[in-house]
């Protein structure tokens, strides 16, 4: 009879392997398979050196595999006695279908743990020099699904205007949306706006601007990497608490990456 196996939904961090956690780092170790996500960087994955590896992540706009399809292959894994890691790029539980696995995994009658991991919702802001809250600027922030109006707009139309600090993942393609959207609900032109592309990696960009010039935000053409958007005041204050490598003072009237 096959040793029942076990199921960890790890958090794989922003992106920079040094922000994986030290309890990440020992189930990759241990692991006999890992099913990770499109955007984990090999050097997380070259904690697993005895496991089988399958790439099972999902791109906007792009073929990927199906999530009931990443949820049988755990099961079946984990029933045949096989230590697995479904390796999920920032925290399993904010945005990335880690709930929808560990209920498949629970009905299922198969083991599993969570291991958070750092959020980019907070790690991007904060390498950007963005804290997300601040005393006197905001009290508390707001992370929301950019990828479809239906997802973003009952909440941030709910929001009066600068209200909190909006962190907006997976929103780049809708920018100019959520924009128009904040506007037309009173948020002031003025806002300050970020886009943080790339963040924890060697590769990382960030735009700063208005909400009123959001839309116009100028994208990098051969960038492929995630995005961030941070809309209000604490913005602003990255203009002091950015890395130095990145804090050169933009034009006036120019957008910064």
């Amino acid at each position: 009879m096959t040793t029942q196996g076990f199921v960890w939904l790890v958090g794989a961090g922003p992106g920079d392997p040094e922000l994986l956690t030290r309890k990440a780092a020992r189930v990759l170790g241990d692991a006999d398979l890992v099913l990770y996500d499109a955007l984990v960087v090999p050097e997380a994955l070259a904690l697993a050196p005895h496991a089988q590896r399958f790439r099972v992540g999902k791109r906007a706009g792009r073929a990927s595999v199906r999530q009931e399809t990443i949820e049988r292959l755990m099961v079946q894994a984990a029933r045949r006695g096989k230590r697995v890691v479904r390796l999920k790029c920032g925290d399993p539980f904010v945005l990335g279908r880690g709930g929808e696995e560990g209920l498949a995994l629970a009905a299922a009658g198969v083991p599993f743990e969570v291991v958070p991991g750092v959020t980019s919702a907070v790690a991007a802001p904060a390498l950007a020099g963005i804290p997300v809250t601040h005393r006197g600027l905001a009290s508390g922030f707001l992370v929301v699904s950019g990828h479809a109006e239906s997802a973003y707009g009952p909440v941030l139309t709910s929001l009066p205007p600068q209200a909190v600090t909006v962190v907006v993942l997976m929103g780049l393609a809708s920018r100019a949306a959520i924009a128009d959207l904040l506007l037309r609900r009173g948020w002031p032109r003025t806002t300050p706006a970020a886009v943080v592309l790339g963040a924890a990696t060697d590769a990382t960009h960030t735009w700063l601007g208005t909400l009123e010039s959001l839309a116009a935000a100028p994208l990098p053409g051969d960038s492929d990497a995630p995005g961030t958007l941070v809309l209000g005041p604490v913005v602003s204050l990255a203009a002091v608490l950015a890395p130095a490598s990145s804090a050169e003072p933009a034009p006036a009237a120019a957008a910064r990456w």
